[in-house]
């Protein structure tokens, strides 16, 4: 836990400063050099140089704080406390906006080193492209990695604009080629929306991913959604990373590539929930462009997503 013995730092009490008031923390939890270590580091990676289309996402981990000030402490639908092991957000990762190369790297070392501070790290995006730096870390602590990606994309394809390598299109291609996923249990969950080819999603399933598309939540639901990702990665190490894009644009306008006919925020998080029993390691919840919001539409339904991310964490406890 923290360094003050086995005490449990939590949240501003709401019923002694409002919410309007008191840390720009997520959900107002302590910061986490106030208390040295956490089972889980909220990690901020203000960086949106990798988007093809709407820039905007280097302001969401301060739109995502903002829409979590409302969160309270106790999960009465899966009996869950994600604030009862320490939680402690660990600010943001200072990276550059003018190359996307040596931003990777600078996020890579600041998630390095906040697992020395904490065995499990959520990050807040940013865009898709910081998943990869994220992914390195990660596994460079707990090895290869089931991955459970939510997004309206594949992000899987090569090269953008003639051989640009490293982009919110292409995290997974990377991730998939340096070893860090174990392939024989990841896969894409929601995808929708037109394809830049034919070849797209075989080319995509020829290295190794599965995919649940978006029109499974309508064909049978979130229960069979959620008991598929179980069985797929079993007891492996898991890392999930969710883009805010997967869900429709009536429940997220506030993002870089909208795609019509996504999921509702109640349709995500009732799969999320029924996640339980698998061993998550990180995860990550990115493109949250608050520029194109409005009345917290999107950072609310993010902010929410981490706090079910948090219960996972809470009821698997992963490995530390």
């Amino acid at each position: 836990m923290g360094d003050r013995g086995d005490k449990v730092i939590g949240p501003v009490d709401p019923m002694q400063v409002p919410r309007f008031a008191g840390p720009a923390t997520y959900a107002r939890l302590p910061a986490l050099d106030a208390v040295g270590k956490a089972q889980v580091a909220i990690l901020g990676v203000p960086f949106d140089s990798g988007v093809v289309y709407r820039p905007g996402a280097r302001f969401g981990p301060a739109a995502i704080r903002a829409g979590s000030r409302m969160l309270r402490p106790f999960n009465a639908w899966t009996e869950a406390e994600p604030f009862a092991q320490q939680v402690a957000d660990a600010g943001d990762v200072a990276c550059t906006p003018f190359s996307i190369e040596q931003a990777i790297g600078e996020i890579e070392a600041a998630a390095k080193a906040t697992y020395e501070r904490a065995p499990h790290v959520l990050a807040i995006g940013g865009d898709h492209t910081v998943a990869l730096p994220m992914l390195r870390a990660a596994s460079a602590r707990f090895g290869p990695l089931a991955l459970v990606h939510f997004d309206a994309h594949l992000d899987t394809w090569n090269t953008y604009f003639g051989g640009a390598r490293y982009t919110h299109g292409t995290p997974f291609r990377r991730a998939a080629e340096e070893g860090l996923l174990d392939l024989r249990r990841s896969l894409h969950v929601g995808t929708r929306g037109p394809q830049f080819s034919a070849q797209d999603l075989p080319e995509d399933a020829a290295l190794g991913f599965r995919l649940i598309d978006g029109r499974a939540i309508d064909d049978r639901g979130a229960a069979a959604i959620a008991s598929e990702i179980r069985e797929v990665v079993g007891q492996a190490q898991t890392y999930v990373s969710l883009d805010i894009d997967v869900l429709d644009p009536a429940f997220a306008p506030g993002t870089g590539t909208p795609e019509a006919g996504g999921w509702s925020s109640r349709e995500a998080i009732a799969v999320i929930r029924g996640l339980g029993g698998i061993r998550l390691a990180a995860a990550d919840v990115v493109e949250v462009a608050p520029a194109y919001d409005h009345a917290e539409v999107t950072a609310i339904a993010a902010a929410n997503i981490v706090y079910e991310l948090l219960c996972l964490f809470a009821m698997t406890k992963g490995d530390g």
